[in-house]
């Protein structure tokens, strides 16, 4: 019998528009748990005239009778998870009792976001366009065992102490390296201790709440943040995250087991975005990108920053699914692709001379890549608002089925609109859910 969970999870570099589509699934779902990353992810859900932009919280906190929970995975700040949490409180959203933090989840602190500014803004240094919250310095902590856990901030004495030592050394870091002024441990402290005793109700050993919600017959959503090739181990290093974005990182940032992971779902927009530095090999240069970005509006939703666009990349998606496991896609933004009259297709690469089809691991050879295309007839209708496949137009669905047929996953859902409504979900997609959450 096949395990009563699903991984959603982004198949590029993020933005692909999973906080829709966890929305839409989540009704099916008893909890929706994130597994990594921190307040850098947005995710946005508009539900009618409301926009929701989650960035810690699990987008299933938005359906009643469903439970959020973050992972020990995620790093937390716990000023903006409380920010947050106050945002969709006014919004009349029922936060209490249905959203959980993990225990032992990594804490931000003022001095990691001061370490990360300084570096990605240092002289000489390779600037990997970070959102400079304090998300790296945090997980570098966490491998390095000097980081403080959530259990921790909520012991006063164990706190007071773990800022004192940590300013003293990030303090005279900062100072040596970078010229950075000093922070003062002792106002951290009050205003940590203050914000801890905020965070204290939601704080469980949120392994044992996932795993009870499995055996009482439950089901789970794993939900990911940014995108596979941001994973810290499978993306386009060192243009990545500091976290396991990728299918693996919902056991380990969860505390649920791998045999427990029922089917992986991809997310991945109808062409490709990247948000930062790295290398990207179906950017698109001329007008066309202006195209996407204004239709597509793609700027960040957390930092507001222009993406950059590019065509769909076959091989990427290939690996992605390979490295996830992935058994469904869900394709977003098709609706972006209306307008245009032919739409490219990267189909393989040409690497020094040679024609491959295969990754390359080394950001040189990521750089030297030159996309070989096909190019397929666009439709030049409205797509926006559609909700059955077969009243696309046909060219669309050879787009999808071109799509399908390369990648090695099979389309679930089709995403026509920013709305919840907006969705189209294939049947045998449709029976696999009902197969899994009932």
């Amino acid at each position: 019998m096949r395990a009563k969970t699903a991984v959603v999870l982004g198949a590029q570099w993020g933005d692909e528009g999973k906080g829709k589509i966890v929305d839409v699934l989540s009704e099916r779902f008893s909890a929706v748990a994130r597994y990594a990353g921190g307040h850098n992810a947005g995710h946005t859900v508009i539900i009618g005239e409301h926009k929701f932009v989650l960035q810690l919280i699990p987008c299933g906190v938005l359906r009643p009778g469903c439970k959020g929970v973050i992972g020990n995975g995620v790093v937390l700040d716990p000023i903006a998870f409380l920010s947050e949490v106050g945002r969709i409180r006014e919004l009349g959203v029922a936060v209490d009792g249905n959203l959980f933090v993990s225990n032992r989840a990594q804490v931000i602190l003022p001095y990691h976001r001061m370490i990360e500014l300084a570096a990605e803004s240092a002289p000489g240094r390779k600037k990997i366009g970070t959102t400079s919250r304090g998300i790296g310095p945090a997980y570098e902590d966490k491998m390095a065992r000097s980081g403080l856990r959530v259990v921790d901030l909520l012991h006063t004495e164990l706190l007071k102490t773990h800022i004192e030592a940590a300013c003293a050394e990030k303090n005279a870091i900062a100072h040596a390296l970078f010229g950075t002024d000093p922070l003062d441990p002792e106002k951290m402290y009050e205003e940590y201790a203050a914000a801890a005793e905020k965070v204290r109700p939601f704080v469980a050993d949120t392994s044992r709440l996932l795993n009870g919600i499995l055996a009482s017959g439950g089901s789970l959503m794993f939900e990911g943040a940014q995108g596979t090739m941001l994973d810290i181990d499978h993306g386009t290093y060192p243009f990545v995250t500091s976290s396991s974005a990728t299918a693996g990182g919902a056991a380990t940032g969860t505390g649920v087991g791998p045999t427990a992971i029922g089917t992986v779902i991809s997310v991945t927009k109808a062409y490709v975005t990247r948000v930062g530095g790295g290398p990207f090999p179906t950017e698109i240069h001329d007008n066309a990108g202006d195209l996407l970005r204004q239709r597509g509006n793609e700027y960040g939703a957390v930092t507001g920053r222009p993406r950059r666009c590019g065509w769909l990349d076959i091989p990427l998606l290939r690996y992605s699914n390979q490295v996830n496991g992935a058994e469904w896609l869900v394709v977003t933004k098709l609706d972006v692709l209306d307008e245009l009259e032919e739409i490219p297709i990267c189909i393989g690469y040409e690497i020094d001379g040679k024609v491959t089809d295969e990754i390359p691991a080394d950001v040189h050879g990521l750089e030297a890549i030159k996309p070989r295309y096909t190019t397929l007839k666009g439709w030049r209708q409205s797509t926006e608002g559609v909700t059955e496949f077969d009243k696309l137009p046909k060219a669309a669905q050879e787009y999808l089925a071109f799509q399908e047929r390369e990648s090695g996953a099979k389309i679930g859902m089709v995403s026509t609109g920013p709305d919840r409504g907006q969705t189209i979900v294939l049947p045998k997609f449709a029976a696999e859910l009902d197969d899994i959450t009932s």
